[in-house]
């Protein structure tokens, strides 16, 4: 072996010691992530003045390691921190997102935070003061920072291009571009000796045939949700883990500890939890699945345009005939999600054709007490509700007048199947003391800090204001 060679094979031989020395040095401080720090295969790529992950991979550059080592082995202990936190919150796996620049911004933010909040002697790095302004400047308009909150927060104030390389100047430790392969191949050069090349890694195409790269990039994509879903265990197991030993780290993971709540939370599908309120009634429609089509053409073509058999003319479909949707409109929620969560319910309605012909529907605003109570019998009239719907109230919260109030509906007649009643709030308020005859979901925007509670009796569903 010559010099050069060898030089090479002892430089590739201490990069690998240096993170394995910031992976240890982890695990003594962060014992609840053990799982997640030790699942990255190292593998030396041709990537320059970086590190990266695929989730399965921790993609380096022999000589960038060496290099922020001799700068401070705290920035490289923090870098590794930086990448395992990204995967996570499985930010390497959300593809659906309009500006990956501003994402990869936000995911950078968010775990930057975290890593802060921490307090951990081991990561203290220089960044770390650059950060302080605009970390402030956010905590001051969101209540956690998140990287969907972030996302969400810079996309409405109409950041600039310009001014998202300036602030992940700041924040950035690792690269994102292979977040965005398809399939997650491997950078060019994994495994070989590290030099210059190109950042992005290539889907190189052209070798083979069609058909051999269609099943690899299907194999990729396979691996790929594989790799996913062994990270949310993970995620799901430093949550439990970090909820554990929560006494010894109090407040300095509060932000930790909220995301992966707001992480694992169960979420339901607002279009089908709205379908548990459907009566079924009968209607003319016919059934396809006990229409027999052979014997109805057999009859045409033997009888000259007579079947043998006509098609069923009823079928029992579920339809909403009568409920109650309340929205809270006390001083603590916001007019504008209310609105579009009516807007959204109605929409809903309209596209899977669950209204009945003839409804009755009753929309209550309310805070501390019934403010208006508008009875809508059709669509036609729900939109025009929905055209001049003003909002009145922004008093306190309490929960007890609209029970009382859709009781003494009941009692006078004005429902006959009341199915459920649904309540849009922010959760702060009273409930009544004895459950409904009815079925009751109550509705919360999540806010990515509490998990609000519901009566026994009650069901719960938390939206998010994407879903809106």
């Amino acid at each position: 072996m010559d010099e050069k060679a060898f030089q090479k094979q002892q430089a590739e031989r201490l990069a690998q010691d240096i993170l394995n020395l910031s992976r240890n040095t982890l695990l003594v401080h962060l014992r609840f992530l053990d799982a997640a720090l030790c699942k990255f295969v190292q593998t030396p790529v041709q990537i320059t003045d970086t590190i990266a992950t695929d989730g399965e991979h921790l993609y380096y550059n022999t000589h960038c390691i060496l290099e922020r080592y001799r700068q401070g082995r705290e920035m490289l202990v923090r870098d590794y921190l930086h990448v395992t936190l990204h995967c996570i919150f499985r930010h390497p796996f959300i593809h659906t997102l309009v500006d990956m620049e501003l994402w990869d911004l936000s995911c950078d933010v968010a775990v930057e935070n975290i890593i802060n909040e921490l307090g951990l002697r081991a990561v203290e790095a220089p960044r770390a003061a650059a950060q302080l302004s605009l970390l402030s400047e956010l905590r001051a308009e969101l209540k956690t920072l998140n990287a969907e909150r972030i996302y969400r927060h810079f996309l409405d104030s109409g950041i600039t291009p310009e001014q998202i390389k300036t602030l992940r100047e700041n924040f950035e430790a690792d690269d994102h571009d292979i977040w965005y392969i398809r399939g997650k191949s491997a950078p060019e050069g994994a495994g070989e000796a590290s030099g210059s090349s190109t950042k992005r890694a290539p889907d190189q195409p052209g070798r083979g045939s069609a058909r051999s790269n269609d099943r690899s990039r299907s194999a990729g994509r396979q691996k790929e949700r594989q790799t996913e879903q062994e990270w949310e265990e993970i995620s799901r197991r430093a949550k439990v883990d970090l909820e554990t030993s929560s006494q010894e780290w109090g407040e300095r993971a509060g932000s930790l500890t909220q995301t992966l709540r707001a992480m694992h939370r169960q979420r339901y599908d607002y279009s089908e939890f709205l379908r548990k309120f459907a009566v079924l009634t009968e209607t003319m429609k016919v059934s396809e699945e006990e229409f027999d089509y052979i014997y109805y053409h057999y009859g045409t073509e033997l009888y000259d345009n007579m079947p043998l058999i006509e098609p069923l003319e009823y079928q029992e479909v579920p339809k909403i005939r009568e409920f109650v949707i309340a929205v809270d409109t006390s001083g603590s929620v916001s007019g504008e999600l209310v609105q579009r969560f009516v807007e959204k319910t109605y929409n809903i309605l309209c596209a899977a054709e669950n209204f009945a012909a003839k409804i009755n529907l009753h929309i209550l605003q309310c805070d501390a007490e019934i403010q208006t109570d508008q009875k809508i019998t059709t669509l036609e009239e729900f939109h025009e509700y929905l055209r001049t719907m003003t909002l009145v109230g922004f008093g306190g919260t309490d929960f007890r007048p609209v029970f009382a109030y859709v009781d003494e509906l009941i009692r006078q007649k004005e429902f006959t199947d009341l199915r459920g009643l649904i309540y849009f709030t922010d959760g702060k308020g009273a409930f009544p003391s004895v459950p409904p005859k009815y079925q009751t979901a109550f509705i919360f925007l999540d806010d990515g800090f509490t998990d609000p509670q519901v009566p026994v009796w009650a069901s719960k569903l938390i939206l998010r204001e994407e879903d809106l």
